[in-house]
């Protein structure tokens, strides 16, 4: 912890999970697929980053990217997810739901609360999409989740940070508030003071150059919107430990 603010990084992978720890966070979101603003990763990333960190890991819960209005199927799949991350000795995990109409899905996020205890519960941003973020945190409370994550229902948290510090201070030790997206080493110390959250959540991208000679130019994996094919996405050690120096 720095100044006794609580970094957790979000990261896409063990080697990303690693380079996190390395650079001075806390804690780690562990996710997939980061340009879908993350789904549930494969028990075997899972298991790997649990062996090799010494600090929490939280995971993911989302069966694919999009709204966060799930059908039963992919209810059942996050069920299933759940179940995998208490069997493996997940710390915490994180997940979503809204009803058709944007309020907090209560029914269904109570269900899934109840199901991973004892593990740690954070309501990710989906709360950024709901219809009333007051009413909501008063029911995430009411829920007993531990944490929300919110940029302030805009896209990054310099701009929302108004809300969120109206959330902090309405939460107060009830539940914590953590802000996340689009956090700068630059902008992290004028956020923190204005909001006053007891914890953060940053993503300290970096790219790992991929380790193919052989390249074929011509052959995409993914669809039309992609990253590099021969650059890797990971977190930069360097990177994370600016944000926490930021706040020295």
């Amino acid at each position: 912890m720095k100044n006794g603010i609580l970094f957790e990084a979000c990261v896409g992978s063990a080697d990303a999970a690693v380079a996190a720890q390395t650079g001075g966070a806390d804690r780690v979101e562990l996710c997939a697929d980061l340009l879908e603003g993350g789904t549930t990763p494969s028990a075997g990333t899972i298991r790997v980053a649990l062996e090799r960190l010494s600090i929490p890991v939280h995971v993911i819960v989302r069966p694919r990217g999009g709204d966060f209005c799930h059908s039963e199927l992919e209810l059942e799949a996050m069920r299933r997810d759940i179940e995998t991350c208490k069997q493996l000795g997940v710390h915490g995990v994180v997940f979503g739901l809204l009803r058709e109409d944007g309020a907090i899905d209560v029914e269904r996020t109570a269900e899934l609360v109840a199901l991973a205890r004892p593990m740690a519960v954070t309501f990710h941003r989906a709360f950024d999409v709901c219809r009333d973020p007051f009413e909501a945190l008063e029911q995430l409370i009411e829920l007993g989740i531990e944490r929300v994550l919110t940029s302030g229902q805009e896209p990054t948290v310099l701009e929302g940070a108004d809300l969120i510090a109206e959330l902090v201070q309405r939460a107060g030790e009830r539940i914590v508030v953590m802000p996340g997206a689009g956090f700068t080493e630059r902008n992290i110390r004028k956020i923190v003071e204005q909001a006053r959250p007891r914890e953060v959540h940053v993503a300290a991208w970096g790219e790992a150059p991929s380790r193919m000679q052989h390249r074929n130019p011509r052959v995409f994996m993914g669809g039309e919107l992609r990253p590099p094919e021969y650059s890797i996405a990971t977190t930069d050690p360097a990177r994370m430990r600016a944000f926490l120096d930021a706040l020295g």
